[in-house]
């Protein structure tokens, strides 16, 4: 570890250490519907399958955190993600009302660079990828009401997934439950906030399934932010006998309506925290989208210690979006997204010690015709752009486990990955763009675990993460389609140690310290003329050292207090940009040094429960030159409800408040955003409330 990163991180270690602070979520039982019983204690054992095989959470020689299906859907207004992974430490999201933007999530500031969408983080459903060949992911298609378990990679993965892994999140939807259940819930708040959802779900013998259905409107704190989202979600999980199973899923997402009000000045932010940008609205800036998701997972053992996992998913994607501003700016693209699968596990021995293999290949492919029209005002205009954009990629991969001794685990790991991006232009007026670029990386991986007790276990990692531009990145500055041939990929290497135990049998902590080398960093920024639009340059050197710790404590069998915190010192190294600006030495735009969770929940026997959590944020910079501030804020928010029994009826009425101290702060900054329109204001205080019907039969 760099000097650095001892004399800043290693006085924290220290006060964390004396906390006996980092700990994980318990695993998620088997339950049928947001109102089920509490979550399991701290004390069961954590089996994560993130790392493509079942292991126990004591084995694995990386920072994983698991959020389990009550903190995700239990009197939660469902908008996004981040309701329930502010309590992982090392995430770090915005942008939860802007649904044009989507959310925007950074793991150890992979993904940080991101106005929109998700870059540098891979993200998975019941296996099957929503981060594209290219590195660009979205959770515009996760259903929230239907998901039972969340795992989190914190930290750089590429040696399992490939590009565009600084950090995994592996999405998991509700398994059939033994019980058939029928399910309504419906919930309404402030701006005009509704949601329905009906699910149900039973199995057979041989035959599981659930199904769910929601339909979501919002019609935004600020002007210019309507949303209005579809969904349906479909799992069956079919057994066909002697542990061969098959897991078949679909998800429909129609969102017909996701209004941009932009970002706006701090002048504007102050004097008019709910106004859009204006051009936003006289071009109508937003997007629409409808996307079909269809996904196969089949495992069969082969024989006693061997098995073949096949995966097989299918993904169509039709898009279009006003930028705010006329010439191309609005886009269209049409996506047809296939790919698969296949790795071999060996649970063996090897020198006579106890060994784990597994071996595979993926194999994805991109299609996108993709064209932009003049914005006039809101209405399209003439082409301009027309162009077929594929990407493929092909990544093979070996991981091997093995127990040196009783006590100590050796894990060593090694991927190839070739990504190739094929433009073929059909818009000749301006000649021909059309062009090939090749990018491939080689991610390799070590770690080892020392279980010093039942209690305690120590890790240390070496990882490494790959990413190239996405297509969307590799636009040209200088105009016309074809590629930025001055980008190069992204190279991440993470070293890493951390432990984790349990005290008394009731606390659970981890702790992480990490240092991260990052050369030629993505990073973006606008051009005049095209405001929302988004160009990128490579920084030539950054550094990424933090802390992160948690602790999870079942103080009695009601209450139970969760603590969370990260700190990041993210710094550029060596950065010039075209114009001769040089930020070396400058903080990383969109992080913040220091993130504080805090949650106390309740839970009783006679139905009442309740939670109050609170986040620390410190401040963030919005551009390179750290001259833009967004300040520091403390957001704070509690639920109460009441489950109430009756015969094979649950009946569950819940209320909530958003923002409990009425802070002033940022959801969102728009980085490097031309003008000074950094800014995207959220809610002050906002309360909604909703009722779970459930019926087992």
């Amino acid at each position: 570890m760099n000097h650095q990163f001892s004399r800043k991180v290693l006085p924290i270690l220290v006060s964390a250490l004396s906390t006996a602070a980092g700990a994980q979520q318990p695993a998620a039982r088997d339950s049928s519907s947001a109102g089920a019983a509490a979550d399991t204690t701290p004390l069961d054992e954590i089996i994560v399958t993130a790392t493509r095989l079942q292991t126990p959470l004591s084995h694995v020689p990386e920072a994983i955190s698991i959020v389990t299906q009550n903190d995700i859907q239990l009197g939660r207004q469902q908008l996004a993600l981040d309701e329930s992974l502010s309590r992982v430490p090392g995430v770090f999201m915005m942008d939860r009302y802007n649904f044009a933007q989507d959310l925007r999530i950074s793991i150890r500031g992979f993904g940080a660079r991101a106005n929109f969408g998700i870059r540098g983080v891979k993200v998975l459903v019941d296996g099957i990828p929503e981060t594209l060949p290219d590195g660009q992911g979205s959770v515009d298609a996760v259903d929230l009401g239907s998901t039972s378990q969340i795992e989190v990679i914190r930290g750089p993965s590429s040696t399992l997934y490939g590009n565009a892994s600084g950090g995994v999140i592996n999405i998991t939807t509700e398994p059939p439950p033994k019980q058939p259940f029928a399910e309504v819930r419906l919930s309404a708040g402030e701006f005009d906030f509704r949601k329905t959802q009906v699910k149900a779900g039973g199995q057979t013998d041989k035959v599981g399934y659930v199904v769910s259905l929601s339909d979501l409107g919002y019609d935004g704190f600020r002007d210019q932010s309507r949303a209005e989202s579809t969904q349906f979600t479909g799992r069956l999980n079919f057994d066909f006998g002697r542990d061969r199973k098959l897991l078949a899923t679909y998800n429909y997402t129609d969102q017909p309506v996701s209004d941009d009000p932009g970002g706006v000045t701090a002048a504007l932010a102050k004097s008019d925290p709910r106004a859009a940008w204006p051009t936003n609205v006289t071009f109508d800036a937003g997007e629409a989208l409808t996307q079909s998701r269809l996904g196969f997972v089949y495992d069969v053992p082969l024989g006693d210690k061997n098995s073949l996992t096949a995966r097989n998913y299918y993904i169509w994607r039709d898009f279009s979006n006003k930028l705010p501003f006329q010439a191309g700016g609005l886009v269209e693209f049409n996506r047809f997204f296939a790919g698969g699968g296949l790795s071999y596990n060996h649970d063996g021995f090897w020198l006579d010690r106890p060994n784990r293999l597994v071996v595979g290949f993926d194999v994805d492919d991109q299609d996108d015709d993709r064209t932009r029209f003049d914005n006039n005002n809101g209405v399209k205009g003439t082409l301009n752009f027309d162009q077929n954009e594929n990407v493929s990629s092909a990544g093979v991969f070996l991981q091997n486990e093995l127990s040196i001794t009783k006590d100590l685990l050796l894990t060593l790991g090694l991927r190839f990955d070739q990504v190739k991006f094929d433009v073929t232009d059909h818009y000749l007026v301006d000649g021909d763009d059309s062009g090939q670029v090749t990018e491939d990386g080689t991610s390799p991986m070590a770690g080892i675990v020392y279980t010093l007790s039942p209690a305690l276990n120590f890790y240390g990692t070496y990882s490494t993460a790959f990413e190239t531009p996405t297509t969307t990145e590799f636009n040209n500055p200088s105009g016309g389609g074809g590629f930025n041939q001055s980008l190069d990929p992204q190279n991440a290497t993470n070293y890493e140690v951390g432990m984790r135990g349990l005290i008394a049998g009731r606390h659970r902590y981890d702790l992480a310290l990490f240092t991260i080398g990052v050369k030629d960093e993505l990073i973006p920024f606008e051009v005049p003329g095209s405001p929302g639009r988004d160009y990128f340059v490579n920084a030539g050197k950054s550094t990424r050292n933090g802390l992160e710790f948690s602790l999870v404590s079942k103080v009695t069998d009601k209450w139970r207090t969760t603590v969370a915190y990260t700190y990041s010192d993210f710094t550029f190294d060596r950065f010039i940009d075209a114009d001769g600006n040089d930020f070396s030495g400058r903080t990383i735009p969109g992080t913040a040094k220091n993130v504080l969770y805090g949650e106390l929940s309740y839970e009783d026997p006679s139905g009442w429960f309740g939670s109050i959590d609170a986040l620390y944020a410190s401040k963030q910079f919005a551009n390179n030159a750290n001259t833009a501030v967004s300040d520091a804020y403390t957001l704070a928010n509690a639920r109460v409800g009441y489950r109430l029994e009756s015969g094979s009826f649950v009946l569950t009425p819940f209320v909530a408040v958003n923002n409990l101290l009425d802070e002033t702060y940022n959801a969102n900054l728009r980085l490097n955003a031309v003008g000074g329109r950094y800014y995207e204001v959220a809610p002050g205080r906002n309360v909604f409330a909703g009722i779970t019907l459930n019926y087992k039969y």
